[in-house]
């Protein structure tokens, strides 16, 4: 028998996202958003509001990265959530996190956090608060690297966001091939 919770944001897996921006005077800043994912071939999407540091700085900036929380960043990746950017000018300078800028768009890539989205705005809605982002670029330290010269999940060891539970969960064990275990069912 099944349970009933009613409308609720509810979703496995659901991304750890970190925006990271320039502020008017170049100062990094980030922040940690679970509501997005890819709504096409070349982009981005995700819910954020309008009153963050973030927003306003990707509003002027027209770019923003987007990095994926790790298992071994994730008290750093939790702070950026709960620590506004209108309050605290050097968040990341307090997480710990160092950056660099993107060869490809005017936001800073987060040293620590091994995987990174860069993006250029695309549209940015104040009512439903949905941002979009063409993606231009994704790079990767070697450190997370496979032997087929891409990403490897178990190395980089991304998190998700358990909004049911208010926690961070590590992603699991591969279980089968995509585009191919269901085939034997054809």
């Amino acid at each position: 028998m099944r349970k009933n919770f009613g409308a609720k944001p509810w979703i496995y897996p659901q991304p750890v996202l970190i925006i990271a921006t320039y502020g008017a005077d170049g100062t990094p800043d980030a922040m940690n958003a679970a509501w997005g994912g890819i709504s096409d071939d070349q982009e981005l999407s995700m819910c954020i509001s309008a009153e963050h540091k973030t927003t306003a700085n990707i509003l002027a900036r027209k770019a923003f990265t987007v990095s994926m929380a790790t298992a071994d960043q994730m008290a750093a990746c939790d702070y950026v959530g709960i620590e506004s950017g209108n309050q605290v000018a050097n968040k990341l300078e307090k997480a710990g996190w160092h950056t660099a800028p993107s060869e490809f768009v005017d936001a800073p890539l987060i040293d620590e956090l091994p995987m990174a989205v860069e993006c250029r705005l695309v549209s940015y809605d104040p009512e439903s608060c949905r941002l979009v982002g063409e993606i231009v670029n994704i790079s990767a330290d070697e450190s997370v690297l496979g032997e087929d010269g891409r990403v490897d999940p178990d190395k980089l060891r991304p998190i998700t966001f358990d909004s049911i539970h208010n926690a961070y969960r590590i992603l699991g064990e591969k279980v089968g091939n995509a585009f191919r275990d269901g085939a034997k069912l054809k």
